[in-house]
């Protein structure tokens, strides 16, 4: 049988809503498993645990960068910015996608 790898696919979202799409879209049809924030909102530390067990299940952690920071945590940090974090500190493999025009 072959593997499915899960992605966790991470941007901040408003600002990059049609990319998250094609990039999703673009997994899937790799046959690949994405997941990410439109399984839930990142809004406080409860939340944050609950990411934290959804890229702990992923093989790959896909970053799209562009031109916005993102919600902040009350210690300043944007949650793109932890969930990055966070995927380097257990080894996942890391993806970056940077926008070629982030305005």
């Amino acid at each position: 049988m072959d593997k499915r790898y899960q992605v966790f696919v991470s941007s901040t979202y408003a600002d990059l809503k049609e990319e998250r799409q094609h990039v999703i879209q673009a997994l899937m049809e790799m046959d690949c498993i994405p997941a990410g924030m439109e399984l839930f909102p990142a809004a406080d530390e409860e939340q944050w645990e609950f990411i934290k067990k959804v890229i702990d299940d992923c093989d790959y952690y896909l970053l799209v960068i562009g031109g916005r920071y993102g919600s902040t945590t009350d210690d300043g940090i944007s949650y793109t910015e932890k969930e990055f974090d966070y995927a380097v500190q257990k080894g996942l493999k890391v993806v970056a996608l940077i926008h070629g025009a982030p305005d």
